[in-house]
């Protein structure tokens, strides 16, 4: 009886309620192995400072200020200009397995991560900066541009005329169809290039990150409000400045202001690909030395050894402040969503609520978190608050359109009651689509949040590279990409809705 009370229960609930309900167990879970402690000994005094920093911006504070903002810029524009010419051939080969498998791996790996690879290579140059941006970006365009021109008709190339060559074909038979969404994503892609820009000077690049970073850890906090004051801004007016007549204009600039290049050393990307990337038992041994049973077992421990102390841990705190971070950033949206739509608000709310998205979604989460960790001490839940603000402020931003478009009836009213009968459950399919997406980027974030002392796989790949045992580090990187993967597929399989329920809809 007790059973078939159960499956009763099971079958009347719905799909999404039933991955909902499930997200939130899991979150609960994950909640209660989180590390939440709040250590600071005075957060509202410093949060006070911080305040008055904001209030009292001073922007002659900064030397090279006008230089660093250029840079940031700079980077963005030749890391997307890079993505893209990497990532429209790939776009065309796709559907093969190999490829979007490669094309998995490489968006995997944190664009931090990729730039302290090439640290070891071209120092703080600019290479460093446009392929740590670039390479990962080529990837992510190679994946949305193909799930884009899958949507797009095929009518087309049947009224094509005879002969026309393959590429006319593409071109005018497909990629016309969806231009207005590839550049519209192109120009998100910038928004969120900038960012890493920005979040590239956590690592030396001369970037807006390296001055803020300075500021907020010496407690300038004129310096460092004036920084995200202009940082904020710039991410704001993306759509008066960066308009595409004007690429004309910045990429050039881009590439003639751009820092001195390095003179390359064959010699020390040979040193680093063939003896410093390898174990510490095959560093320095012939080729047949490396198939000796002796060499095979010692390999194979060190191998353990750092999957036991380093990647199972790293793991479990990462996952378990990814699904925290998650949950919050669920519970933030749906939050902050009604208060930015037409349909529940007024003008001036709706204005006044962009505005503090266009601040949340503008800020860093590295930045956020580490802000947050002054005021409540080194533990997940700075980190854990720094996601879920960040990924909410992006979520409202890119579901407030359709919030905006649904159709109400002319019974509808502007009730919180009306809005939950009638609105959300329209986009709630989709919510829970672009916060399952979320859930990889935010599993890549809480990588690089390790950086700041949160014993995440991040953690253990920043100490192997401090400690120049770089070996350890790309196995790292290995486990943490697996990781990432592993993720973006398991969140797909969740979103499928059962044909089953399909057909009964």
């Amino acid at each position: 009886m007790a059973q078939a009370f159960a499956i009763r229960v099971f079958l009347f609930i719905g799909h999404w309620q039933k991955l909902t309900l499930g997200l939130f167990a899991l979150v609960l879970m994950c909640w209660y192995f989180a590390d939440t402690e709040v250590i600071a000994l005075e957060p509202w005094a410093e949060l006070g400072r911080m305040f008055t920093g904001f209030i009292t911006p001073d922007f002659n504070a900064t030397e090279y200020l006008l230089d660093a903002l250029w840079q940031t810029i700079s980077f963005a524009l030749l890391g997307i200009c890079l993505g893209l010419l990497l990532g429209f051939p790939l776009t065309l080969v796709y559907q093969h397995p190999w490829v979007a498998a490669m094309c998995a791996f490489i968006r995997a790996i944190h664009e931090i991560f990729w730039a302290l690879i090439f640290l070891q290579i071209f120092g703080l140059s600019p290479l460093t900066g446009i392929l740590a941006i670039g390479l990962p970006y080529a990837a992510t365009f190679a994946r949305v541009f193909a799930d884009i021109l899958q949507q797009s008709p095929i009518h087309t190339l049947l009224g094509l005329p005879h002969g026309t060559d393959k590429l006319s074909a593409l071109l005018y038979g497909r990629w016309m169809h969806v231009y207005p969404q590839i550049v519209a994503y192109i120009r998100y892609r910038f928004e969120c290039a900038l960012r890493s820009s920005a979040v590239l000077g956590f690592i030396g690049m001369p970037t807006l990150g390296f001055y803020l970073e300075s500021a907020f850890r010496q407690g300038h906090y004129q310096q460092g409000g004036a920084l995200l004051i202009l940082f904020i801004t710039l991410i704001g007016t993306i759509r008066f400045w960066a308009k595409p007549v004007m690429l004309w204009v910045y990429l050039p600039l881009a590439v003639y202001f751009l820092p001195d290049l390095p003179v390359l050393q064959p010699q020390l990307i040979w040193r680093f690909v063939s003896i410093d990337i390898l174990p510490p038992m095959l560093q320095g041994q012939s080729l047949a030395t490396w198939f000796a049973v002796d060499t095979i077992k010692d390999v194979f421990e060190w191998a353990l050894e750092l999957i036991s102390e380093q990647v199972l841990p790293g793991i479990v705190a990462t996952l378990v402040l990814a699904c925290c971070a998650l949950g919050l950033t669920h519970v933030f949206t749906l939050l902050m969503l009604p208060l930015n739509t037409r349909l529940m608000m007024p003008k001036w709310v709706t204005i006044l609520m962009r505005a503090v998205n266009l601040i949340l979604r503008s800020l860093p989460e590295y930045l956020l978190a580490f802000v947050f960790m002054l005021l409540l001490g080194p533990s997940m839940l700075p980190a854990i608050i720094a996601l879920a603000l960040h990924n909410s402020g992006l979520m409202v931003f890119l579901m407030v359109r359709q919030s905006d478009e649904v159709a109400v009836p002319l019974t509808y009213r502007r009730r919180i009651d009306d809005y939950c009968f009638t609105v959300l459950p329209t986009i709630y399919p989709n919510f829970m689509a672009l916060l399952f997406y979320r859930f990889e980027v935010i599993i890549r974030e809480t990588a690089i949040l390790g950086m700041l002392g949160v014993m995440t796989l991040g953690f253990y790949v920043d100490s192997n590279f401090a400690e120049i045992r770089f070996s350890g580090a790309l196995l790292l990187l290995l486990f943490t990409a697996g990781l990432n993967v592993l993720v973006d597929y398991l969140a797909r399989k969740l979103i499928q809705v059962p044909r089953n329920r399909l057909q009964a809809c």
